[in-house]
């Protein structure tokens, strides 16, 4: 297999074993609508528990991360494709990112999580970035990586460890999600996640300090395209063993200090300060451990047909993650078959287990057919509009 076909390979199998887990945790949440089923048995409710730990502790914060990643990833390698022409992708980058948002706005009509139209205005720092040297790009992302907003917030609680702190503002607007998802009208729901659920996911994902840990994996993709990390060689092969053993040190290491922290800390104000800094550190080294487990597994045969499986996935990562929200609220929310009201976590999974699999036969139908998927090809043909082949 030659080293271009099989990085792109790779990374549609690590974006499509991130879209499965996405799958798992949404359906989990109810697609952001959390709802405990009344009058459980015990054994149900313990069961539930089990299965939300465990996922959670798995994929939480991973899967987002790995998408971001590749998202950085990716653009060193259109970047590369038109340098290699002679072109400048940047402005074209540009008007491909507007694309994104546009989706991410329809998606996050279905599901106000919607993450694309956050990559799409971050992305644009990547613009001005692009041609600094790689130090220089893995010194910013280091930066970003240690919430530098948040330690002006962990300042002003070391000097005043009594004040008082009120409840994240995001809680405020997730409340009121009781108000339009359980109603049986589409418009309502739509209204109420572009609007009142947007403002909450943005605001979450300030609190908790997401956006500098998703720009920071963008410079790190761009920088992993540079270095080639994906392509298969004896020198990459030795990188990701050291990333996987650093990175399991690291995650053995921090997981413990994660867990007791709370209670080492007297002080509200300056725990939820250090929490927000520090629950990223713990998910990032679980997530580069994913990474490099399946990337050096995927250089081993009995590996890599397996692997394949999620290629497809991964290669129609849009309309997948649209699709899944289409799904996903038709299936729980008001204006659909309202399940929330009765799926605890084990029933949810085994529901996302079946979207998986009409998923998976969906994509891997698609792929023997098409080379886009369907809104990938949109994309794709929106991305050149107005140039000749």
């Amino acid at each position: 297999m030659k080293p271009q076909i099989q990085r792109l390979h790779v990374i549609d199998a690590l974006r499509g074993f991130a879209i499965v887990a996405i799958m798992l945790l949404h359906n989990l949440e109810h697609f952001d609508f959390y709802f405990l089923p009344p009058d459980l048995p015990e054994w149900m409710v313990k069961l539930d528990q089990t299965v939300w730990d465990t996922l959670f502790f798995l994929f939480a914060s991973k899967s987002y991360s790995i998408f971001a990643l590749l998202f950085g990833l990716t653009f060193f390698i259109q970047s590369n494709n038109q340098q290699q022409k002679g072109k400048d992708f940047r402005g074209r980058f540009a008007w491909r990112l507007v694309l994104l948002f546009a989706f991410g706005m329809l998606n996050s009509l279905f599901f106000q999580g919607d993450i694309l139209t956050i990559y799409a205005v971050i992305g644009f720092l990547l613009i001005p970035l692009a041609n600094l040297p790689n130090k220089a790009l893995v010194g910013i992302a280091i930066v970003m990586l240690l919430q530098p907003l948040e330690w002006m917030g962990l300042i002003e609680a070391l000097q005043n460890p009594a004040m008082e702190i009120s409840n994240p503002v995001s809680w405020t607007y997730f409340g009121k999600m009781q108000d339009y998802i359980p109603e049986s009208s589409i418009i309502n729901t739509w209204a109420g996640n572009i609007t009142n659920g947007k403002k909450a996911v943005l605001l979450w994902n300030w609190e908790n300090g997401r956006f500098f840990i998703i720009f920071a994996m963008f410079l790190f993709g761009l920088v992993a395209g540079r270095k080639q990390l994906f392509v298969n060689t004896e020198t990459t092969n030795k990188f990701w063993k050291k990333v996987l053993i650093a990175a399991t040190m690291a995650f053995i290491i921090l997981y413990p200090i994660r867990m007791v922290l709370p209670g080492w800390i007297e002080s509200a104000a300056i725990e939820r300060s250090v929490m927000t800094m520090f629950t990223p550190w713990t998910d990032i080294a679980l997530m580069l451990v994913w990474v490099s487990v399946i990337t050096l597994l995927f250089q081993k045969g009995r590996w890599q047909g397996f692997l394949m499986l999620f290629a497809p996935l991964g290669k129609m990562s849009l309309s997948n993650y649209m699709m899944q929200s289409v799904l996903g609220s038709s299936i729980y929310y008001g204006y659909g078959l309202a399940l929330y009201q009765y799926t605890g976590a084990t029933y949810s999974f085994l529901i996302a287990i079946l979207l998986t699999a009409f998923t998976g036969i969906f994509c891997h139908w698609w792929a023997k057919h098409y080379k886009h998927g369907p809104l990938e090809g949109i994309w794709h043909k929106l991305t050149w509009i107005g140039t000749r082949k």
